[in-house]
């Protein structure tokens, strides 16, 4: 028959392509679902009567059952957990929530790619091997969201939206930028008048909020960044950005960094180059990871909560499956932790003029 994969029993997946749909749509069809087009709802129900498929009384019974497991697909290479331990310690605190309430963490890392990405989230949902997905790295005009209610899977947001939609958010409380402004503050405080940022991808939600913060802030005591450079998170693409920043006629004295990671990579590099830190450039970093109290200088940084950000976001979505009690779980703001990697500005106000 047209749309048999095998010489087998129909299945649910022959009558989806038979059909020319997603298996979601065609279990949304036999469930009696809402989110399906009459013309679609009748090109499965003869696609089904075609193939002579009904599904099995197994199949209708577990289709109510919960697999107490909670996907997280991130598009970022399989080093990550290694690479950039903000992920970890966001995770460290998903855990925290899920296990005790007998829920797992399915981990997905599908690189930079969003066909992959996309696959990932259609084939877990297709396959009802979770119960419903937690989002990081909120995205500018993400897809992820109408992609989800198409697949008709529970998902909660960590972070914020770029705009409103009806997917759940975990955030921190109070003012999300309160740790960039008051790094900002610190170092003009430190007399330094020369002050750069190296932000995230353009993509990322908190690229943007950040970069208004910082830019704000400077305004607010009539200057203007020294010079915002673009970069991608990682430890090399920190070091390139240190470069082009030092090799400046006119460099500056302080930079912030997008995170900890990054800032690590900005202070070794200057000091290679021959650049103090702190004397000649103070270094900001973002996150408060371990690490940060483990280089030297010790890392000046600003503190995010995200072990209780990834607490937040799964009673957030233990919540929407009934499994858990709506008491949220309390965020604490942004704050600045001062540490010896900034300092006043000292030889760098003749370093810059060199």
């Amino acid at each position: 028959m047209t749309g048999r994969r095998g010489s087998g029993k129909p299945t649910i997946a022959d009558v989806a392509a038979l059909a020319g749909v997603s298996v979601a749509a065609v279990s949304k069809v036999v469930n009696g679902k809402g989110g399906i087009s009459a013309p679609t709802r009748d090109r499965v129900l003869r696609a089904a009567a075609r193939l002579r498929w009904t599904p099995s009384a197994a199949a209708v019974a577990l289709r109510g059952a919960r697999t107490r497991a909670v996907g997280l697909v991130v598009r970022r290479p399989p080093d990550l957990l290694s690479a950039d331990p903000h992920f970890t310690r966001l995770i460290t605190g998903v855990e925290a929530e899920l296990s005790p309430a007998g829920h797992g963490l399915l981990l997905h890392l599908v690189g930079d790619d969003p066909a992959a990405e996309e696959a990932a989230y259609r084939r877990l949902a297709d396959e009802r091997r979770v119960d419903g997905f937690l989002l990081t790295e909120s995205r500018v005009d993400d897809t992820r969201f109408a992609l989800l209610r198409e697949l008709g899977a529970h998902a909660v947001l960590v972070g914020t939206p770029w705009r409103d939609d009806p997917v759940p958010s975990a955030r921190a409380g109070g003012d999300r930028e309160a740790g960039v402004r008051a790094a900002v503050e610190h170092l003009l405080d430190l007399g330094h008048r020369r002050v750069a940022y190296v932000s995230g991808p353009e993509d990322r939600v908190h690229t943007h909020h950040r970069r208004r913060a910082f830019e704000e802030a400077l305004a607010a005591r009539g200057l203007a960044p020294a010079r915002t450079l673009v970069s991608d998170f990682t430890a090399a693409g920190a070091v390139d950005a240190v470069r082009a920043l030092l090799g400046a006629d006119d460099r500056p004295t302080a930079v912030l960094l997008a995170n900890d990671t990054m800032a690590v990579a900005a202070l070794s590099a200057a000091r290679r180059l021959g650049v103090d830190v702190p004397g000649e450039l103070s270094v900001v970093g973002h996150d408060d990871l371990p690490l940060a109290e483990l280089v030297y200088p010790t890392l000046t940084t600003v503190r995010q909560d995200l072990v209780n950000l990834g607490r937040a976001a799964a009673r957030l979505l233990l919540v929407a499956l009934g499994e858990a009690d709506d008491a949220p779980v309390a965020v604490r703001p942004p704050e600045l932790v001062v540490r010896e990697s900034t300092a006043g500005v000292r030889r760098a106000a003749a370093a810059g003029s060199r």
